[in-house]
């Protein structure tokens, strides 16, 4: 099994991408700000290092699920999309949702900022998988 390393990059792009956008006042920013109590200088003020937790956080995820991608392929010599989709998925939700749940309902967050934290996983889970299931 190979790890397609550009394919990886590309993903950790898109995924910055995706986080960017969500998280904006054009997605939902503003409903997250609210329900997080969290204001906007506050999200600027701790920016830097925010971001640096991001990249890591989205080298990692981008690095396993290429990895995840690569091993299920060549164990079904299977290399579709739609395997690279589905395999972002069953990560998104056996790894990132369960977890989720599990946090939010015991730190009792509104339901809402868990659909709003867990539907951006999903998004990014399978923003990646798609371009990694288009280069391989």
């Amino acid at each position: 099994m190979e790890i397609d390393w550009v394919a990886a990059v590309l993903a950790l792009v898109a995924g910055m991408v995706v986080a960017m956008v969500w998280y904006s006042k054009v997605g939902f920013g503003l409903v997250w700000w609210k329900l997080t109590g969290i204001t906007p200088e506050q999200s600027k003020q701790a920016s830097p290092r925010n971001l640096t937790q991001l990249l890591v956080a989205n080298s990692v995820t981008a690095v396993g699920l290429a990895a995840g991608i690569a091993a299920v392929s060549e164990a079904t010599e299977n290399h579709s999309l739609g395997l690279a989709l589905l395999v972002g998925l069953v990560a998104w939700l056996t790894f990132s949702a369960s977890t989720l749940l599990q946090h939010n309902a015991f730190e009792l967050k509104p339901p809402k900022l868990t659909l709003i934290n867990s539907s951006y996983q999903l998004v990014l889970f399978l923003a990646m998988a798609l371009v990694i299931g288009l280069l391989q």
